[in-house]
């Protein structure tokens, strides 16, 4: 791991993991014991078009040329769905939604979802985004006051969670059901079996990761409080105009709406993705800038000289091309969805490379935003890769933080739109020094996260 003196060095190269050899980097998955992947990826994953990644039960191949990965995401013969592995590990909270389904069932639910992520436009989404950051201003204010340390994790996952809330149910997360669905939601993230790297390496594939009780009975309390809050939308005589509602009017081709279950199902996602994602990104956005205070001072000289001293409007945020830079390059090394895992159902080949049936196809986000044909020194921080004259410099299909093909995720113009807003204006009246930098480091869980709490002071800008 890069220590923290050589990020306060003249480039900024962020934590990450030093890739070994393969046998070496499964010796220290294994040791660890974290269910962190990116311990498992040797130093060849950062490099090659397609390959084995290890040694496996189960083959596991590494797709990282952006024309191969295009080919797998996109599908066209539909033999790469998504894995077993995430599948089995998210059906306990989001059962056969739209984000794991595949075939007729997800096309389905897709022409269904289609009006209700409609909603999810900037422009109508910006109140509730204003609204989230005005509680999380206040809640700043009064660490300001005290002094106490926060938690930069705990306090990213409120506010988008605050945010997506506000979005779909007409709700901010002061209820005592936001509340809970929340707690649940942070548990769930840090305690899911998605991949438990022993069964990785041992089990044969399509073979069911046992989850937790614990985590069971999370997901069963999210679906409880999910109902509850969808329970107010399917009242006679109410009316809301938000995401919930447009969900709840969706009907099929033949007439049909979806069960509450099925309800529950497309709910749960859109909070899932809407807020965890999100957080993971914005945490890693605070964390860089908190270390360099050099990036803090042009982001406010741009806020400045765009937004002076007024609000910050839903205009401004597409003149802020500094702060989004930040925010893109952010997803660049720390992308929130870290694997696209599929799997080979049926024997096949991919330029010439041979997928055994059952075989775990990695494409992974991680990888191609720092493989070493594809970007410039990628492992430093760099905010100004993305300015247009840099254009050249960039490999097309190598970045991909918001997915490709037909399940790119819908939600990518609200999550950058947040991101630019909520960066801009919680910079603009706060300062954030961290405790213990120097021993954050990345892992791979559910989203890409700091392996344990990053916590932080807030003073006034």
């Amino acid at each position: 791991m890069e220590g923290f003196d050589a990020m306060l060095a003249g480039d900024f190269v962020p934590p990450h993991p030093h890739p070994r050899s393969p046998v070496i980097a499964l010796f220290r998955a294994l040791l660890q014991g974290e269910g962190d992947l990116l311990g498992l990826l040797p130093t060849e994953a950062y490099t090659m078009p397609i390959g084995p990644l290890g040694y496996s039960r189960r083959s596991i191949v590494v797709v990282n040329d952006p024309k191969l990965v295009r080919h797998v995401l996109v599908d066209p013969e539909g033999i790469f769905p998504k894995s077993d592995l995430m599948v089995n590990a998210l059906d306990p909270l989001i059962g056969d939604s739209i984000f794991v389904s595949s075939g007729e069932t997800w096309r389905r639910q897709r022409a269904m979802m289609d009006p209700a992520l409609t909603l999810m436009r900037v422009n109508r989404a910006f109140p509730s985004m204003q609204a989230g950051i005005d509680a999380a201003e206040v809640t700043l204010g009064r660490a300001v006051a005290t002094g106490e340390s926060l938690s930069l994790d705990l306090m990213m996952s409120h506010l988008t969670a605050d945010i997506i809330c506000r979005s779909v149910f007409s709700s901010g997360l002061e209820g005592r059901v936001a509340h809970a669905v929340f707690d649940a939601f942070t548990f769930f993230e840090r305690s899911v079996a998605q991949v438990e790297i022993r069964r990785l390496i041992l089990d044969r594939a399509w073979t069911k990761i046992p989850q937790s009780q614990a985590v069971l009975d999370s997901c069963a309390l999210i679906r409880r409080c999910l109902g509850e809050l969808l329970d107010s939308h399917l009242d006679a005589g109410k009316s809301f105009d938000d995401i919930a509602s447009a969900v709840v009017a969706a009907r099929d081709g033949e007439g049909r709406a979806f069960t509450r279950e099925e309800l529950i199902d497309q709910l749960g996602v859109l909070f899932l993705a809407g807020h965890e994602t999100s957080a993971s990104a914005l945490t890693w956005v605070f964390f860089l800038l908190a270390a360099r205070p050099e990036f803090v001072r042009r982001l406010r000289a741009e806020v400045d000289s765009v937004c002076g001293d007024g609000p910050i409007s839903f205009e401004h945020t597409k003149r802020l091309v500094f702060t989004r830079n930040i925010f893109r390059e952010t997803l660049r090394l720390y992308p929130p969805i870290t694997f696209l895992p599929r799997v080979a159902n049926t024997a096949t080949r991919l330029d010439g490379y041979r997928v055994k049936r059952g075989a775990l196809v990695m494409v992974a986000p991680w990888l191609m935003h720092r493989h070493r044909r594809y970007w410039a020194r990628p492992n430093h921080f760099d905010p100004d890769r993305f300015l247009p004259e840099r254009e050249s410099e960039m490999v097309s299909g190598a970045y991909i933080p918001f997915g490709i093909g037909p399940r790119i995720c819908a939600g990518a113009a609200f999550a950058t739109v947040e991101a630019v807003l909520l960066i801009a204006r919680l910079f603009r009246r706060f300062d954030f020094h961290l405790d213990a930098p120097e021993a954050v480091r990345p892992a791979a869980r559910l989203t890409t996260r700091p392996a344990r709490q990053v916590m932080l002071r807030v003073t006034a800008a």
